[in-house]
């Protein structure tokens, strides 16, 4: 095995063992669609077409994956949904 397969092969390793969370979000009634989408856009970074779909898919099928990353970068994210009254969890 050469050195650059050798190589190749540690990045791929270690890339595999990175550990990526979820934030879900999920269907409550209480929460309005514009809340929603402009909680999204704000504490999420989403665009507004993301934080539309994103809140048609929690409404319709009940839940979404709204974020995707390391846990550290997720809490803070997920702490502000929950503080605007909407129900999330990182999984």
């Amino acid at each position: 095995m050469s050195t650059k397969e050798k190589i190749s092969e540690e990045l791929l390793l270690e890339e595999e063992t990175v550990k990526q969370n979820e934030i879900v979000l999920f269907n409550d009634d209480v929460n309005t669609f514009d809340h929603v989408i402009e909680t999204l856009i704000a504490v999420c970074d989403h665009t507004p077409e993301q934080a539309e779909q994103c809140s048609l898919i929690v409404h319709y099928k009940g839940k979404c994956t709204v974020k995707t990353g390391e846990y550290c970068d997720l809490e803070p994210q997920c702490s502000g949904l929950l503080n605007a009254g909407l129900s999330a969890e990182i999984v």
